[in-house]
């Protein structure tokens, strides 16, 4: 027991150099970073340029709530490695890779664990089709055909049309196995709508005084 004192200090220091390195470092090097355009004058913004990130507001804020709900984050990345550090570039996911400015406005960071599919971390500008993530929402094969991605059709909902066609309504392929019965269309739910407008707010297609775009 007369070590006892002598323990404690040590797993006491042990978890305070800890902290220090891991949460306080980070903090200091990366929690003051601003928005910022893609090349700075003397240090400072150039006027009159674009400034990024943009802050996800509106529907797509609502839609990463569902990102998080139907669990896509498990499957999906949303970090562009370098160049050298996996083959990002060569699948056309992004154009350079993410760095630490480009996260700065999301509370929570959904970088991913794993890639059971492909990083979505500029899907909007890969993938700009409203249309396109409907359809691969509703069922991937349609758009992916061997693709593992579970359909998410309870996203929608196939009712019968009364009169005019929705204006929402998704096009199912003609002769395609997935097609609602004859007379029936396939509508978003709020809850798609909001899910497809974050997919489409996601995009690194801009450069930052960091990181310019990579050219193969």
């Amino acid at each position: 027991m007369k070590n006892l004192p002598l323990l404690f200090l040590g797993i006491f220091f042990t978890l305070a150099f800890s902290w220090v390195g891991l949460i306080l470092s980070s903090h200091l090097n990366l929690g003051n970073l601003q928005p910022s355009t893609s090349e700075l004058e003397d240090g400072k913004l150039i006027e009159g340029e674009p400034v990024y990130p943009i802050k996800l507001g509106g529907i797509a804020q609502t839609g990463k709530d569902v990102y998080i709900d139907q669990g896509c984050m498990y499957c999906h990345s949303q970090q562009i490695r370098a160049q050298g550090f996996g083959s990002d570039y060569e699948r056309g996911w992004g154009n350079r890779q993410t760095v630490a400015r480009d996260y700065i406005f999301q509370d929570r960071v959904l970088l991913g664990t794993m890639r059971t599919g492909p990083d979505l971390a500029n899907v909007g500008s890969r993938l700009p089709s409203r249309e396109w993530h409907m359809q691969h929402l509703y069922q991937p094969r349609i758009t992916s055909p061997g693709s593992i991605m579970p359909p998410y059709t309870y996203l929608f909902d196939v009712q019968k049309v009364e009169g005019r066609p929705s204006e929402d309504a998704i096009m199912i392929p003609e002769g395609s196995p997935y097609a609602p019965p004859a007379g029936y269309e396939v509508v978003p739910t709020d809850r798609a709508e909001a899910l497809v407008a974050y997919l489409l707010s996601l995009k690194v297609d801009y450069e930052l005084p960091e990181m310019g775009f990579t050219e193969l």
